[in-house]
């Protein structure tokens, strides 16, 4: 059976000539739906733009991405959009919640504009915020909350609902261990519903619950790390 997402000798670049950068350099990637995948490595690493191309927002260079066994770049802009919508929940460092939404509707805007009925998307919303302990700051904006309540809002929008895979950067990073272990047990149960969930972190507790843990430097994976065609890689073993 296929991987949800495939990543097969994908590389990303910026700029040209001497000023070129390689963020990415022939990376191969195959994460199991129920599983959850860890990436670490030093900032610069490449980490981040992984999961940027990994969720469509970036468009490699070179190689392929397939997410269910479509190729990306087979589908076209709003073809991509639908699948991000429905199909990948994400977590981004700097949260990306809207301010003028409250957060049990940051929550649930995802689900409506899937055409979830709105009475429903809020049940669920607020089903995902009692799970991170936030029922109380349903009805709170943005700019009312704490750093990591914003965290915890957006981790509640990206794994609920019909997704299939998460990708979450730093999602424990703004967490108090209590509140980190909350995210982690989250995770976790998302995988048991069998997301595909892949993590970049420098959460050693939280990279000791994986599946699988990934090292990057300079954009490629270090020696150990399982690769697309290495057989032990889709058993989800820790690397």
């Amino acid at each position: 059976m296929a991987s949800l997402l495939e990543l097969r000798d994908v590389s990303k670049s910026y700029g040209d000539g001497e000023a070129c950068v390689h963020a990415l350099r022939g990376i191969d990637l195959a994460v199991d739906a129920g599983s959850l995948t860890v990436v670490m490595g030093p900032s610069g690493s490449g980490k981040s733009t992984l999961l940027a191309i990994a969720g469509s927002l970036e468009d490699p260079t070179g190689g392929v991405v397939m997410i269910d066994g479509c190729a990306l770049s087979a589908m076209s802009r709003n073809a991509q959009a639908r699948l991000r919508r429905r199909t990948i929940g994400y977590v981004f460092q700097d949260f990306n919640l809207l301010p003028g939404l409250t957060a049990v509707e940051n929550v649930a805007l995802p689900l409506e504009l899937d055409g979830v009925s709105a009475r429903r998307a809020h049940a669920l919303g607020l089903t995902g915020l009692e799970a991170l302990a936030l029922a109380d700051r349903a009805d709170r904006y943005p700019d009312q909350l704490s750093g990591g309540e914003r965290q915890r809002v957006a981790i509640a929008r990206a794994v609920i609902g019909e997704r299939r895979l998460v990708l979450a950067d730093e999602p424990s990073g703004a967490l108090d261990s209590a509140n980190a272990e909350a995210v982690m047990h989250l995770l976790l149960a998302a995988c048991h519903r069998g997301i595909a969930v892949v993590v970049v972190t420098h959460d050693a507790h939280l990279a000791s619950m994986a599946d699988r843990v990934l090292r990057l430097l300079d954009g490629s994976w270090e020696a150990g790390s399982a690769s697309i065609a290495d057989p032990q890689l889709r058993a989800g073993s820790t690397s």
